[in-house]
């Protein structure tokens, strides 16, 4: 029994050192008071917490204020950099943004949301909420979400949607699970996704799904731009085929270094 209290214990403590990391990360830095009272906490706990992170370099303190230190960023780039597939992509969203001079940017999947692991702005690009590197948002609104949903069997997707549920971000998010399934469906048979404002008002992307050999995605690239810009022959044709065209030379660079 003791055992077990101690275990529980540790586990708790992990829990809120992770909580008061994500609070100074959401008000963007903050005095204890300030983090006690988002986390609806003792000033006094949430001091110990705060105390140890600044000792051992992950939190930083400028006069009465905390903030999340740059020793992330090593951990950061590590976990983006891991795999040999994503530091071959890095440049073909470089690519993407230069040639269309829109967004381009590069998502996987981690624990059932999609995450922005790259972002690249062209010249005439717009900048969105939501796209921070790192930032994780619900795969059925994004278009390289649709584009990873689309590699999956049905039975992962709707443990998905079990799980996650289908939260709208805009009015035109999808919130239907046949409607999801329909547009599913068109991915796998086209190849592409598109988002007509599902994600971020007055924005249009399209995605593809960047696959391993036996089907299974490794991510998806996106181009997104606003509306009135990313519509009819543009959105229809010549960003679905420059997609396709660049994940398919990805993939046999992936496949065959």
């Amino acid at each position: 029994m003791g055992t077990k209290k101690t275990d529980s214990g540790s586990v708790k403590t992990t829990e809120t050192v992770f909580s008061v990391l994500e609070t100074l990360h959401s008000i963007e830095g903050g005095r204890v008071t300030e983090v006690a009272n988002e986390m609806g906490m003792a000033k006094s706990t949430i001091h110990r917490h705060l105390s140890t992170l600044e000792s051992e370099g992950y939190v930083i303190r400028e006069g009465d204020t905390f903030e999340i230190s740059l020793r992330f960023l090593a951990l950061g780039e590590y976990a983006r950099t891991r795999k040999e597939a994503y530091r071959k992509i890095r440049p073909k969203v470089k690519q993407l943004a230069v040639e269309t001079n829109e967004s381009a940017q590069f998502l996987v999947a981690e624990q059932d949301k999609a995450v922005y692991l790259y972002r690249e702005r062209g010249s005439d690009a717009v900048n969105t909420p939501n796209s921070r590197i790192g930032e994780r948002i619900p795969l059925h609104a994004t278009a390289a979400g649709k584009a990873i949903l689309a590699c999956y069997p049905r039975e992962k997707v709707e443990t998905i949607i079990d799980d996650i549920g289908l939260s709208a971000l805009t009015e035109k998010s999808i919130t239907d699970e046949e409607t999801l399934y329909d547009q599913i469906g068109e991915v796998q048979d086209r190849g592409y996704s598109l988002n007509q404002e599902e994600n971020v008002d007055g924005i249009h992307a399209v995605g593809v799904p960047i696959k391993r050999t036996n089907g299974a995605p490794i991510g998806a690239l996106s181009v997104s731009g606003p509306a009135h810009r990313l519509q009819g022959e543009t959105f229809e044709q010549e960003l679905p085929d420059l997609l396709l065209e660049t994940a398919n030379q990805l993939e046999l660079n992936i496949a065959y270094p």
